[in-house]
């Protein structure tokens, strides 16, 4: 059976390394980007899609040639926006919850006709552990991961019939993606609090999203990946 992966956010850390392995692979990978084209990425076909537009996502959806494939769907993009509440940009803190919950409803939404007609679909949205233990300055991105809890639970109870699995993987952090923003100083701070005393390798990611492919009674799950934190 043809199975394709269709990873938001290639663009960035993780989803530009899960593009590459996927395409590695030999499976057929689509990709967004919106801000920032990636590289040429061996086996991908990129397309410029704002996730929180659902015109545009409809337009690249429709435009995508899937057939009977099986999909894969990967909600990797993400935007962050740091600062205290009380200080915050309004139309700022907006954007990350469009972009991060409202872009994986858009894209999910759009893609589950498809997957319901073949009775199969796996989506795999990407929270984080800032969402569960509480960050200054980070109440924009903690909320739209959060959200991220509920909708993933909703939807597969929807669909879970029809073959086809919602789970959420609650990422810590990773030596790949936006901890390269964080001063140095501070990512040895962060390091230190981890129990397993380092950053995570994405190919523990991975590994998760191979078991989540694979399995067909893991549902409304929110598994975490982040070295023991809590």
């Amino acid at each position: 059976m043809r199975r394709i992966y269709i990873i938001t956010g290639v663009s960035g850390g993780i989803g530009n390394f899960l593009a590459r392995h996927y395409a590695k692979k030999g499976f057929e990978v689509f990709g967004t980007y919106h801000s920032n084209q990636p590289e040429i990425l061996p086996g991908v076909i990129t397309n410029k899609v704002d996730v929180s537009n659902p015109n545009q996502v409809r337009d690249w959806v429709n435009g995508l040639s899937m057939d009977s494939a099986e999909l894969v769907l990967i909600n990797s993009a993400g935007i962050t926006y740091n600062a205290f509440a009380h200080k915050s940009d309004h139309a700022m803190w907006k954007n990350v919850i469009d972009v991060n919950l409202f872009g994986s409803f858009n894209t999910s939404s759009l893609l589950l006709p498809h997957m319901r007609e073949k009775k199969f679909g796996r989506i795999i949205n990407f929270s984080s552990v800032v969402a569960q233990s509480g960050v200054m300055g980070t109440s924009a991105y903690a909320a739209s991961k959060a959200g991220l809890w509920g909708m993933s639970k909703t939807l597969a109870i929807e669909n879970a019939t029809k073959g086809i699995t919602v789970n959420t993987l609650n990422l810590g952090y990773f030596d790949i993606g936006m901890i390269i923003k964080v001063p140095d100083d501070m990512q040895k701070q962060i390091s230190a609090k981890i129990p397993v005393n380092r950053f995570g390798d994405p190919e523990n990611i991975v590994a998760a999203v191979d078991f989540l492919v694979k399995s067909d009674y893991t549902t409304g799950e929110s598994i975490n990946i982040n070295g023991g934190l809590y």
